[in-house]
């Protein structure tokens, strides 16, 4: 048995936050970098440049990104074999994204109540999903979710007739409803399968995953190589200037369902792509 001490979760959820909102994974301005020696339209590409040069002045500066530093999302995998001590743990990871949003200097875009609309204060509570998996180390995911691509997304409850064709046509008509509203080149994550309540956290945790990597079952890493060329052929481009990159990457998940059903999500990510992960 292995003990970590919830303080430790705090202060890596602290350093994500501010990390995450400064600085673009390599992978990601790899394929940036990618795009841009590819992408011929005269509107489009003055708008990736200015993309490119918006990540490298704010990871310089240790300035946000985007001015919508989002709302908190962690996910924790936890090992069986690790003992929490010291305290609450989802305490400790809404005091970790206290601290880092202020320190920081962070936008704080979380309201306590949906309808009576009054600020928190601290960007808290932090959206958490916890899954115990086997061993005795814990990982820590942060993903800041910006309301402009996340107001964009949706889900449905497909009928199982309706197919890989049925679930193509869906992404592709959330993709072109959202335009240039979920801020492109986007990062499409596509959650398939379970229940009305999983395909959306499918669809977000695909996000999580590194950027273009590919789904390990080929049908489905088929069906993300087909939706991304498929997105970058509605010509909805870079903020929404036309073009060629319309996204940078689609992922998907899948899980068992129900032999009546097939839901599909959608969760779509703007060009800051914001994600920060560690491992205790």
């Amino acid at each position: 048995m292995r003990e970590i001490d919830v303080a430790e979760v705090s202060s890596a959820v602290a350093r994500l936050a501010e990390d995450s909102n400064y600085r673009l994974s390599r992978g990601y301005m790899a394929r940036l970098e990618n795009v841009l020696s590819i992408e011929d339209s005269d509107d489009a590409r003055p708008v990736l440049e200015d993309l490119w040069e918006n990540a490298c002045l704010a990871a310089e500066g240790e300035a946000p990104i985007c001015q919508d530093t989002g709302v908190a999302v962690v996910f924790l995998e936890v090992g069986q074999g690790v003992h929490l001590v010291g305290g609450d743990l989802a305490a400790a990871v809404d005091a970790g994204v206290s601290r880092g949003y202020r320190n920081g200097y962070l936008r704080n875009s979380v309201v306590g109540d949906p309808l009576l609309r009054e600020n928190t204060g601290d960007n808290t509570p932090a959206v958490l999903h916890v899954d115990v998996v086997p061993g005795s180390a814990m990982k820590v995911w942060f993903l800041p979710k910006g309301a402009g691509s996340e107001n964009m997304s949706r889900s449905a409850m497909l009928r199982p007739a309706d197919g890989r064709r049925g679930v193509v046509d869906f992404v592709l008509e959330t993709v072109e409803g959202a335009g240039a509203s979920a801020c492109p080149p986007l990062v499409v994550g596509v959650g398939l399968g379970g229940t009305f309540d999983l395909a959306p956290l499918l669809a977000k945790r695909a996000l999580l995953r590194p950027l273009g990597a590919q789904n390990s079952a080929e049908h489905l890493a088929a069906l993300e190589r087909d939706l991304l060329a498929s997105i970058n052929d509605l010509g909805i481009g870079a903020g929404g200037f036309g073009g060629r990159t319309t996204a940078l990457a689609v992922h998907v998940e899948a899980h068992p369902c129900h032999i009546a059903s097939l839901p599909v999500a959608v969760n779509l990510q703007c060009h800051a792509h914001r994600v920060g992960v560690v491992e205790l």
